[in-house]
């Protein structure tokens, strides 16, 4: 560092965490300097978030020690994080949605009710003005977007005095224009000499905002490298272990027949908002279609009123099926998912909640994969041989890390546990199949086993619906993307030929103007 002793924000040293016989950390080693940015990367299972949670007091070590400054520490507890100035901001946000910014940001802080919010206003716009922040601290919670929620969480550490920050997947729900955004103001917090620590899958973003990235496989250290000399493919490679190659294919589309179309679908939530708003479009045998959207556009809702999942107060939604030999567009707008399953339509569904709406954590493989098909079997007993078989082969094909078909899938890693799910939809041959977030929270070499998944369903006939929040993905996989916001279509576009950064423009357009019902 031209001459100057390196000083370090934090050293953590020899750090080992177990649960049970599942080793976490071994012996890790991790040092952050003062007024540096460093990338968090591995895969699944690495132990990344479990060494922030010893750093942030989630949890404590078994073993090895923490300097903070130099200092020999003990880190208990969040609270006790805090008094060294370390804040996490989690890719979840704890927030509560009826208070304001500026009463989340303070709750929990001594004073009680009796805290000065004036004062607290005021330190709030100072830190906002600071960071060039655009935050209006009486502003709702309920009424922000994920990405004025993201500044909250940071306010609210920077408040308690942070000089150390861990954030976690800080992009995974932002438009490149909110993304871009962050990463200058992480820049200026980086100027101001804070230390800033980032968990992300998202090599690019490494390589754009970080000064060194430390990579974790298994548990273990494997070794921290200077960002400038690092590329996409040396990194994935110590991260897995092995060469993985980092292009999606996008075989060019041999449109067939129009297998699904959505007409001025609308829907209502709980709340008597409308969260689909006369949405319309199709998708072609042969074809990716991806959608796009900030969080909360009307995504989830979309899947699972194609699958019979969410009620609908207006559309239709037509499938094409043979009906007396006869090929129809019939509507399956009001049929439930299993009265769907039953006319025969060959319409496969990867919901977004893995455990809780696709698979039965506490089943194996081979009673999931005969959930799909047990309705079919006649008579009261229940052929186990041919879900075996299919499990079977799953495990083979996909290469699913399991012990055995009779593991229940709820001890599978996340990657896993989505080959199961997505393995068992295209095993019964779908002609409609609808992907829901399929890589969420999936490590670089589970993703891309999906998406050459998606992609041999494509060159197989099928038409897809894939909904993704990593708009490069989106970019390179589809062959057209919807874009939704505030539970509109803002257009139809092709990815070879419109931008990221116009998509998104589209993705922000509208943000905010649901309808309420009377």
């Amino acid at each position: 560092m031209d001459g100057q002793a390196t000083t370090y924000a934090v050293q953590m040293k020899g750090i080992t965490k177990s649960f049970g016989r599942v080793t976490a950390n071994q012996k890790i080693d991790l040092d952050l300097k003062n007024g540096e940015i460093l990338a968090l990367l591995g895969e699944n299972g690495s132990g990344k978030t479990t060494l922030m949670n010893i750093l942030s007091g989630i949890y404590f070590p078994d073993s090895g020690t923490i300097q903070v400054q130099g200092q020999k520490v003990a880190i208990r507890s969040p609270r006790d994080a805090y008094a060294l100035g370390i804040g996490m901001i989690h890719q979840h946000f704890r927030l509560v949605e009826t208070l304001t910014a500026v009463e989340n940001i303070v709750l929990g802080l001594p004073g009680g009710r009796y805290v000065d919010r004036r004062r607290a206003e005021e330190k709030v716009r100072a830190i906002s003005e600071r960071y060039q922040f655009d935050l209006d601290p009486r502003k709702k919670i309920y009424n922000m977007s994920v990405s004025e929620k993201q500044k909250v969480e940071i306010i609210k550490a920077l408040y308690r005095e942070a000089k150390i920050l861990i954030l976690d997947e800080p992009t995974a729900v932002l438009t490149p224009q909110e993304a871009e955004r962050l990463f200058g103001v992480l820049r200026n917090m980086r100027a101001d000499g804070r230390s800033i620590i980032i968990i992300t899958h998202k090599l690019h973003e490494v390589l754009a905002i970080s000064d060194r990235v430390a990579i974790l496989r298994k548990g273990e250290h494997i070794g921290t490298i200077e960002t400038a000399d690092a590329t996409q493919e040396e990194l994935t490679e110590k991260m897995v272990g092995r060469p993985v190659s980092l292009s999606i294919a996008r075989p060019e589309p041999r449109r067939g027949e129009e297998m699904l179309k959505v007409v001025d679908l609308t829907c209502i939530g709980p709340d008597r908002v409308k969260v689909l708003d006369r949405v319309s479009f199709s998708v072609h045998a042969g074809e990716i279609l991806g959608v796009a959207g900030i969080s909360g556009s009307g995504q989830r809702e979309l899947c699972e009123a194609i699958a019979g999942l969410y009620p609908v107060t207006g559309g239709s939604i037509l499938y094409n099926c043979r009906v007396n030999g006869t090929q129809v567009m019939e509507n399956i707008v009001g049929q439930r998912s299993d009265q769907i399953f039953r006319k025969g339509i060959a319409m496969a569904f990867v919901p977004e909640d893995r455990l809780g709406m696709g698979l039965v954590g506490s089943m194996d493989m081979v009673d999931n994969v005969m959930l799909r098909s047990y309705r079919s079997t006649p008579g009261i007993f229940v052929d186990r041989k041919a879900p075996r078989k299919i499990a079977q082969s799953l495990v083979r094909e996909l290469e699913i890390q399991t012990p055995d078909v009779t593991t229940p899938v709820r001890r599978l890693s996340g990657g896993n546990v989505q080959k199961v799910l997505l393995g068992r939809e295209i095993a019964y041959g779908p002609s409609v199949l609808v992907a829901a977030y399929p890589v969420r929270g999936l490590d670089i070499s589970s993703s891309y086993k999906i998406y050459d998944m998606l992609n041999a369903q494509k060159e197989k006939g099928v038409a897809v619906i894939y909904v993704g929040e990593d708009l490069d993905v989106l970019m390179e996989i589809s062959d057209r993307i919807l874009v939704l916001c505030g539970g509109k279509v803002s257009k139809i576009a092709d990815p070879r030929t419109t931008g990221k950064e116009e998509i998104g423009l589209m993705m922000l357009r509208g943000r905010g103007e649901g309808e309420e019902i009377s």
